[in-house]
């Protein structure tokens, strides 16, 4: 759906009621958790993410969070720091985080939203967010995989997952 074609159908509803209609926009599955939450599922290149949508009306933040499937191990997790802290510098929306109680390595940016003055979440604004976390998550998908699974340090997995290619094959 067209920019313009959205902003036309659009009831100004809340930010969780834009991001779903962007989801249904690309045919995604999604599931709705109130006024507040959606969970979507995206297929991506390395992986199916998972997306979330949390909306905290009293703070006015969206925050979006990419799960790609990822669970560290608790004998891993000190490479997977390191991992995340190099990562994190490359970045410019968003960080990664792993949850030390599960394991689960995410992506995760927070929007703050200016309700109050009615400036509502454009399509364009929800496009940026949920591209952005789904590019990250692909873009650095195989630097976690090659520490945790193929034996690299943290900064030999960025080299070489990160190499720049010119035309395809």
């Amino acid at each position: 759906m067209l920019a313009d074609e959205y902003e036309a159908d659009r009831d100004g509803g809340a930010p969780i009621d834009t991001l779903e209609q962007y989801c249904e926009a690309h045919g995604w599955s999604f599931e709705r958790l109130g006024d507040d939450e959606l969970i979507a599922t995206v297929q991506g290149s390395w992986a199916k993410y998972e997306l979330r949508g949390v909306w905290r009306e009293e703070d006015r933040v969206l925050q979006i969070l990419a799960l790609p499937d990822i669970r560290v191990p608790a004998d891993r997790r000190p490479q997977l720091y390191e991992t995340i802290g190099l990562v994190n510098e490359q970045l410019w929306i968003g960080h990664f985080e792993l949850w030390s109680s599960s394991g689960i390595l995410l992506f995760r940016h927070g929007a703050l939203l200016d309700l109050a003055n009615d400036a509502a979440l454009t399509i364009d604004q929800a496009e940026t967010l949920i591209e952005a976390a789904i590019e990250e998550c692909e873009r650095f998908y195989p630097v976690f995989q090659f520490v945790l699974w193929g034996g690299k340090s943290p900064t030999e997995a960025i080299a070489a997952a990160l190499i720049e290619t010119h035309g395809e094959a």
